[in-house]
């Protein structure tokens, strides 16, 4: 495994002293391996967005028609509540 030095500004560290009972080098790691994850779907996003024609004018459509669509469902259900 290998290893990574990291400046953490003072008031950053005092906060952390706090919670002497947590793993900051786990709690680190896993925000690290959570953040290259997201990073590699927002790749794959972009691999698909790369092979589209649709135009912006399209797209902005799109995402309004989701989102009128989206906020009737929620709609609906809140009323069955």
């Amino acid at each position: 495994m290998a290893s990574a030095v990291m400046t953490i500004p003072d008031e950053v560290i005092s906060e952390l002293k706090r919670f002497s009972w947590v793993n900051w080098s786990e709690a680190a790691r896993e925000g690290l391996a959570a953040q290259a994850e997201r990073l590699n779907r927002w790749r794959e996003v972009e691999k698909i967005v790369a092979k589209s024609h649709l135009t912006q004018e399209q797209a902005d459509k799109m995402s309004d028609e989701l989102n009128w669509s989206l906020a009737k469902r929620y709609k609906e259900l809140l009323k069955r509540k």
